[in-house]
């Protein structure tokens, strides 16, 4: 088992990504301590603080930290940026930043003293291609693989990988629901012939699966990807070139 033992933290883990990524770290042998948002507040220091001591008082480290956490798209999504407010613009750079921040920098503190640990979070292609109607939202994917590459450059010398993953949109997420109710207003698109489009872009025209992404988080967790960090690993399926 890939993950045998390791103690892993995940944020989010009430959501379809974070319940993906808590289900197959389970089944690789990692202890967990799944924290949804009505366990956690990740945007509240102090709460995020005291959980991550209860779990040390426990088990003694954190060998994992993946933030999975999600802000509700259909309130971001769908305003041109033109009509967009300011406040909308910004909620999900400040949520989405914030939440990965304190996690990490919480996390890493805990990690830095025994040289060891795999701090994560994941993103979407929005981060490197443009697109309409999809307000901050890009732009906080954007700046969370940045935080991610800056993290690494601190904590790699501790002995600190931090790395993120960047799937295309997977049918089982409430994410890519989200992004379709706009489009389907404004182009006449139903749901099937969406996916259909999402997929026609991809190498392989088709969709990645939760499981797929969930198998990557697991490899990227492990101590088989000790040489990957400071990166977003991308899972677009070749919708994105790097």
């Amino acid at each position: 088992m890939l993950l045998k033992d390791k103690i892993a933290v995940i944020y989010g883990a009430g959501g379809g990504i974070g319940g993906a990524v808590t289900r197959a770290f389970a089944r690789e042998g990692a202890k967990l301590y799944p924290a949804d948002h009505e366990q956690v507040d990740t945007l509240d220091e102090q709460a995020v603080d005291r959980h991550l001591k209860c779990v040390i008082a426990e088990a003694g480290r954190i060998d994992v930290s993946f933030d999975a956490i999600g802000v509700p798209n259909s309130e971001i999504l769908g305003v041109p940026l033109t009509e967009l407010a300011v406040e909308q613009f910004g909620m999900p750079i400040t949520a989405y930043t914030r939440s990965y921040f304190l996690t990490a920098r919480l996390a890493a503190r805990h990690m830095i003293p025994r040289k060891s640990g795999v701090i994560m979070t994941v993103t979407a292609l929005l981060s490197r291609t443009g697109s309409p109607l999809v307000g901050g939202y890009g732009p906080a994917q954007a700046a969370k693989e940045a935080l991610t590459r800056n993290l690494s450059a601190e904590l790699a010398p501790h002995g600190i990988r931090v790395v993120g993953l960047r799937p295309q949109g997977m049918p089982e997420t409430r994410t890519i629901r989200d992004a379709f109710e706009p489009r389907a207003k404004s182009s006449g698109m139903n749901w099937d012939q969406w996916l259909e489009f999402l997929a026609a872009r991809t190498h392989p025209r088709r969709l990645m699966t939760l499981e797929e992404m969930a198998n990557m988080a697991v490899f990227m967790a492990s101590d088989k990807a000790s040489s990957m960090t400071g990166t977003t690993v991308n899972l677009t399926m070749g919708t994105l070139d790097d």
